[in-house]
């Protein structure tokens, strides 16, 4: 479904765009998501809506029949990209599995601030975006997929979340029309 309207509160919420994952070989230019992410956070933060930017740090415990969950340990592995252009008002979830919700305050955080709708972008679209979409949308927030601000490194899974997951969960769009709306506003 197409971006029928922008609630009054929407909150941006970008995953993952951090120099360790952005360094991965992506299917889409991980600069140009990075590029259109920041244009997002800029406009939501020139309307007063919050933006919520959201880092990895580490996996959760356990085992998959891929092995030991571990992540890199480079100190700058989980700095946000620059093109963010990280403000003291927005606010950041650094979290330890795929999704953003689960384990951290970010559910909190946007009812606190009478969030109804998140817009996501960010990498892997298959992991990170679509676990914090399917979670938003159990939590009961309105749904707004980026679809030109987030990548993954596998083109398959990218394109069953875009194709066969997302219409389910919420509306799909670009970071133009997002804009646009914004700029009606």
């Amino acid at each position: 479904m197409p971006l029928t309207n922008l609630d009054a509160v929407a909150a941006l919420v970008v995953i993952d765009l951090q120099k360790g994952i952005m360094a991965l070989p992506t299917v889409h230019p991980a600069s140009e998501i990075a590029r259109k992410s920041g244009e997002l956070a800029h406009a939501f933060r020139a309307h007063n809506l919050p933006v919520v930017l959201v880092n990895v740090s580490g996996a959760p415990p356990g085992r998959t029949e891929a092995g030991a969950r571990s992540l890199p340990v480079a100190d700058d592995w989980k700095a946000l990209a620059p093109e963010l252009d990280r403000q003291p008002g927005d606010y950041q979830v650094t979290k330890r599995q795929w999704g953003a919700f689960h384990g951290t305050t970010l559910h909190e955080y946007l009812r606190q601030r009478g969030a109804t709708q998140i817009v996501l972008a960010g990498i892997s679209t298959s992991r990170g975006v679509e676990s914090t979409a399917r979670a938003a949308h159990e939590h009961g927030y309105n749904v707004v997929l980026v679809v030109d601000a987030m990548t993954d490194t596998d083109g398959q899974a990218h394109i069953n979340s875009i194709e066969r997951i997302f219409p389910r969960l919420g509306e799909i769009t670009t970071a133009g029309e997002v804009l646009d709306r914004l700029s009606r506003r």
